[in-house]
Formats: C-alpha cells, structure tokens, sequence
C-alpha cells in the first residue's frame, strides 16, 4: 500500500463500544475524537448511540461497527485527514477489518492500531520505544508489533487504507505521548465509555465541507 495523502494536520480517533438496553437490544456506542497534529490537542467530539442491525458473523464485525461510526462522523464538523481505529486493518482472516472498512467508507487514510492480535504470528519486538518486528500471514507482512513505550506491552498496527505500513507505523508512534496507545485512540475509548472531555463550546471547527452521501453497500 502507498501512502496517498497531503500533509497531515488533523486526526481522528475512533473507538466503540456495544451494550443491551432494557429489550436486550444491542446497542453500539460509537466515538470520535478530533485532535490536531502534531500538538495533539483535543478540538472536536462526538458519542453517539444506535441499535446494531447486522447478524454476528465471525470475521464480519466490522459490518456490525461500521454504521454507527460512520454516523458519527456525519455529524462532525471537522474533517479529518487521517483516522486511527481502534480496531484491526489487513490484519485480519479477510484483509479487510474495521479501520480499512472505514476508509474505503470515507475515503480517508486510516490505520488500524488494536491492543491484541487478531490473525499472524510474529516475533518479540524489542523493549525499547519504537522497537518493532512484522506481523505475517505465511510470508504475507500483514502489520507490525510496536512498542510505543519502553518496556510496556506492545500494540498491533496495520494498514487501514491510503496509508504504507512504514507511515502507519510512525504515526502511531508520533500520536503516543505518555501512554501505550495513540492519543486519539485512548481519548476516543473514553468518550465511548461516556466521558465528555470538552463541552459543546470548546469545539473548535477547522475544515467544514457539504453533506456527504455515504453507504455501506
């Protein structure tokens, strides 16, 4: 994969959740996070909740997840130039997880950064920041194993969409600050547990574009 994309100046990050209601409904809990870069401040977020429509199917959750996000991206006002998922890209049985359903989706640059393997096998990576080894199906190189701190457990990083494995893994690790997992990521799993990190005021809009149409199918 090459990367196809201008100069970065914001990200998003992406993360859900899924609950019952009162029917035993599911209901998934989706959150993005906007943050500018390379400052990572926090300019824009949004929670939203929906019931999940689609069967479970192993090896299709992120038909499941997908229409949630893609809701929620709707309704922001900031346009991103690069997602980070919480969730897994071509590393997966099919090739195609949550973070590169939501780029082809939106037509964005995405990567996939998850905190346990999902398909591969690979070696330790090193114990020092940015040590890294590749994740491969067979002889495919499917992702990488980052650390983003020394000596803390390692994330799972793969292409999403529009991105090389190289810059996605630098990426993730220009968006780590003092924790394990990119900024945008971690911010995003606290707005999907229900946290507001800003209140509606604070939004600060950088790009605005017209309505888009999107689908699933």
């Amino acid at each position: 994969m090459e990367d196809i994309f201008a100069e970065i100046h914001i990200v998003a990050g992406v993360d859900i959740g899924i609950k019952r209601d009162r029917d035993n409904r599911e209901i998934a809990k989706a959150a993005v996070v906007i943050l500018n870069y390379p400052d990572l401040e926090l300019i824009d977020q949004i929670r939203i909740e929906q019931p999940i429509e689609f069967p479970y199917i192993p090896g299709l959750l992120s038909f499941r997840e997908s229409p949630a996000i893609i809701t929620a991206f709707e309704k922001l006002s900031t346009e991103p130039d690069l997602i980070i998922v919480d969730g897994q890209g071509i590393a997966h049985p099919r090739r195609f997880g949550i973070a590169s359903h939501l780029g082809l989706l939106l037509d964005k640059p995405t990567i996939g950064c998850a905190k346990s393997r999902l398909y591969g096998q690979h070696d330790q990576p090193g114990m020092a920041t940015g040590s890294y080894s590749y994740l491969y199906d067979r002889d495919d190189i499917i992702g990488a194993v980052v650390r983003t701190r020394e000596k803390v457990n390692f994330v799972y990083v793969s292409v999403g969409h529009k991105i090389s494995l190289e810059a996605a893994i630098q990426y993730t690790l220009k968006c780590c600050r003092n924790y394990r997992l990119p900024q945008p990521t971690r911010l995003a799993h606290q707005v999907a547990g229900g946290m507001m990190l800003m209140k509606p005021k604070e939004v600060k809009s950088v790009k605005k574009e017209g309505p888009r149409q999107l689908s699933l199918f």
